[in-house]
């Protein structure tokens, strides 16, 4: 079988059991891999209303079509589950070479249920899992952790302390900081008392028309090269090139996203990062932009950060130290922590300190309590046990929820929607909430790719962001990069899984699968009770005007975006899917299927 290898490891650490799989062709084709196949698994095996830190939640680490795959960016994996931050179905995607070598062992799919009484850390081969005690790696940092493990020939990814004390935006992280970042999936592992995994592959996957697939190959690579954004722009400052550029258009957020401009941007931009940080550029595997920094500070070397995390830790909260910024990302990376949810939540404590409602030193500006802060974090020390329920649940605490910048409880990223339209439109209605990765308004509305659209405008937008966002469920599905779709287009992709597969794709099936996978994470979300009420915003964002910089007295006007969204999307004014549509993707037996059980 090329494209897919038909088989998926399971392992029950309560049971201590492990066992291969097949998977039924059928949804391998429908759903891609990935991501696709990701929320599948989820949508069949877990109930919304399963605690997503108990035994029945599960980790789907999931390959794609092009995962370990020689093609501009392959080296792509997700993973999937029921995210203990927001409720919601989620996935999480890296670069990491675990998901590169769990291919190579020869599964599509690796998923992990029960709870080891003991720590434990996992091994894959190509003949299975093995199931080894991992006492003496409790309570280790990443880094030692993984050096620890690491073999010749190998992959490893692991949890830090954060995951351990089961931090709600914990991550699971390789050597360089790679991570499965976002929605706590770290915390999950943490409660499963499963500290690593490492993974031991060497059977490259088989393409069913090789010389069709080198020409593919040799154009994509070309159009790699030729592109400004991916030879230029991602190699010389990595995404930290977008520091002063969003700055110049009032969208980066500082104070908690209080203004959409940073006076000393200019201290904590790429350029800066490259003249005083830099040691070279890095890559993850089979990748030619390098939009990967690797620096080094007085006392440390690492990767990052990258523009997410410069915000997160830098402007965010009022701090324009870069040394401290740098410090900061390396230590989330260490203990195991999404920089944008940690840094996003610091930042809602300083404006409730801001406002009266938090008794603490901690308030912006002060970078001289960064570093304390992330540790007490990861450790539940104090203030720091607080802030590692994310910002939603903290506001709540202190009866001012109007101050996280969230959405669904996923802490927002790096653009402020007030100068971007579609973008608010994009952070309202995702799946797994506010999240700028499934599918970005920042090439249409401020870099002109593939055409330049008026940010400020709100007429129009959903029907571009809806064909972005399925374009985006299909790239995170068959494992490549989303920065490589600034050279190639969808055309390319099903080119490329047609080659790979041998089963004959067009542009507008990949349309249709990245329809259906979008359809069904909304379907998982409405059992778990969330609403069309839950497709919003903080009222910052649409009652509130900038009152400076680029975007100076603009608000996202969101009611009229959705409703133009929901109808292009055959949904009801409510937000829900039609029953035409869901049988026109095929979804409808898998509804009934769920109705029953």
């Amino acid at each position: 079988m090329n494209g897919w290898t038909g088989k998926m490891l399971r392992v029950d650490l309560s049971a201590g059991s492990t066992s291969i799989e097949k998977i039924d062709e059928e949804i391998l084709k429908k759903y891609l891999g990935g991501r696709g196949l990701g929320t599948y698994l989820v949508y069949t095996e877990v109930p919304p209303d399963t605690d997503p830190l108990g035994e029945e939640n599960i980790l789907a680490f999931c390959t794609g079509a092009m995962t370990g795959v020689n093609v501009p960016t392959g080296g792509r994996s997700s993973l999937s589950t029921l995210s203990p931050l927001t409720g919601t179905i989620f996935d999480s995607n890296t670069g990491s070479q675990f998901g590169v070598r769990l291919r190579w062992a020869g599964f599509d799919a690796l998923v992990i249920k029960g709870i080891s009484p003991t720590p434990v850390w996992l091994e894959i081969t190509a003949e299975g899992a093995t199931i080894h005690p991992a006492n003496e790696l409790w309570g280790k940092e990443i880094p030692d952790t993984i050096s620890t493990l690491k073999e010749r020939g190998t992959s490893t990814v692991s949890i830090g302390p954060a995951g351990e004390n089961k931090v709600l935006f914990a991550s699971i992280a390789d050597e360089k900081g790679r991570s499965y970042g976002r929605g706590g999936v770290g915390a999950i592992m943490g409660a499963k008392n499963l500290k690593a995994l490492r993974a031991k592959g060497k059977e490259k996957p088989g393409i069913a028309n090789k010389d069709i697939f080198d020409f593919v190959n040799y154009e994509a690579s070309k159009m790699v090269t030729a592109s400004p954004r991916t030879s230029d722009a991602l190699p010389e400052f990595g995404s930290s090139v977008l520091v002063n550029i969003m700055n110049e258009y009032g969208v980066f957020p500082s104070r908690n996203f209080q203004r959409g401009e940073f006076e000393t941007a200019y201290k904590i931009s790429g350029e800066k990062l490259k003249e005083d940080y830099l040691v070279r550029r890095g890559a993850c595997w089979g990748c030619p932009i390098g939009c990967k920094r690797v620096t080094k500070t007085k006392d440390e070397k690492g990767e990052g950060p990258e523009y997410e995390s410069i915000y997160a830790l830098g402007s965010s909260l009022d701090i324009d130290d870069f040394e401290t910024i740098v410090s900061a990302n390396y230590l989330c990376n260490r203990l195991g922590m999404d920089t944008i949810s940690c840094g996003a939540t610091i930042a809602c404590a300083m404006e409730l300190e801001e406002r009266g409602k938090l008794d603490t030193e901690l308030s912006f500006g002060r970078a001289d309590l960064l570093l304390k802060t992330i540790e007490d974090i990861a450790y539940r020390r104090g203030l720091g046990d607080e802030i590692a329920e994310g910002s939603k649940r903290l506001s709540e605490r202190y009866d001012m929820p109007e101050v996280a910048m969230q959405v669904k409880g996923l802490e927002f990223p790096a653009y402020d929607p007030r100068g971007m339209q579609g973008q608010g439109l994009l952070y309202a209605t995702s799946n797994r909430g506010a999240c700028h990765l499934r599918g970005n308004m920042l090439g249409p509305e401020l870099l002109g790719a593939p055409k330049m659209l008026d940010r400020h405008a709100s007429s129009g937008k959903a029907g571009v962001l809806i064909v972005m966002q399925h374009t985006n469920a299909v790239i995170d599905s068959i494992g490549m990069c989303k920065f490589v779709n600034y050279a190639i287009g969808d055309d390319f992709f099903a080119r490329f899984l047609t080659s790979v597969s041998g089963i004959k794709y067009e542009t507008q099936d990949l349309q249709l699968a990245g329809e259906r996978i979008w359809n069904l994470e909304r379907l998982y979300n409405l059992r778990a009770g969330f609403t069309q009420k839950d497709d919003n915003l903080p009222p910052r964002f649409t009652e509130e005007p900038l009152k400076e910089g680029g975007s100076a007295g603009h608000v996202v006007h969101l009611d009229e975006m959705l409703t133009e969204y929901y109808r292009f999307r055959s949904w009801s004014a409510d937000g829900i899917p039609s029953e035409k549509k869901i049988i026109a993707l095929g979804l409808d037996t898998l509804e009934m299927e769920q109705e029953d059980a």
